[in-house]
């Protein structure tokens, strides 16, 4: 596994608690330094320093360098961020012991190239990125590969599957670490039936159409002579005669 100097200072007692906003002010951030059996240490680093163990994919053992001439050995256990800067603002640093097994989370890197199963149409899922596993100090490995270049289409490879010397596995072994899904196939919309979408029938009126020029049926109102009309103006005309 890598390791990676880190150059810290002891906090005193007077750079404690609100003090902590300078120094973060400062360009530099507080955290911790603990480990079984000893008493925590307060310190703070170069936030500058700390990128090459945040912006990485792989596990690192740190050799942390105190200004009070102590080594010590740990990793970043945790580390928080500004939720408004995205900045680291507190570290956590568990200290290493050479003859006591510690619990890490190891990523894991899909190696083999492109997998047969994918040059055929199918889709590499990832589940599990990370492997938790317990070892000594010593077996800490910097991740753990998967060979994915042989796998076809349904195809998993799950925790079971993992051979690493050395080191417990502290996962589920029947868990799927990535596997080879079939192609998403989307289904054809069914054409409407053609009685669905056909206009609805006209409805026709009982009886024949009256013809032009008919007079309407009993009952109904006689529609008024228009002006001008030669039957309506001959009508008068007897009368006229009787005179």
């Amino acid at each position: 596994m890598r390791e990676i100097t880190l150059q810290a200072e002891v906090r005193t007692p007077a750079q404690m608690g609100k003090r902590s906003k300078a120094i973060r002010r400062a360009g530099k951030v507080p955290g911790v330094y603990y480990v079984h059996g000893e008493a925590n240490i307060p310190v703070t680093v170069e936030e500058k320093s700390l990128k090459p163990l945040i912006y990485t994919s792989e596990t690192h053992i740190i050799n942390l360098k105190l200004n009070d001439g102590a080594d010590k050995s740990c990793i970043l256990r945790d580390i928080q961020f500004d939720p408004i800067t995205d900045r680291p603002v507190h570290i956590d640093l568990q200290g290493l012991l050479e003859d006591e097994e510690i619990t890490v989370e190891i990523p894991i890197v899909v190696t083999g190239g492109i997998p047969a199963g994918v040059r055929d149409g199918g889709i590499l899922q990832q589940i599990i990125r990370r492997l938790k596993i317990s070892c000594l100090p010593k077996h800490i490995p910097d991740h753990v590969e998967v060979n994915a270049g042989e796998m076809k289409i349904n195809q998993f490879i799950h925790v079971r599957d993992l051979s690493i010397p050395n080191i417990t596995i502290l996962e589920t072994p029947d868990n799927t670490i990535l596997g080879i899904i079939p192609p998403t196939v989307e289904k054809e919309e069914t054409p409407a039936a053609d009685a669905a979408v056909a206009a609805e029938p006209e409805v026709i009126a009982k009886g024949k159409k009256p013809e032009e020029g008919a007079e309407p049926a009993a009952g109904g109102e006689k529609k008024a002579a228009a002006p001008g009309d030669k039957k309506a103006d001959a009508a008068p005309a007897k009368d006229e005669k009787k005179k």
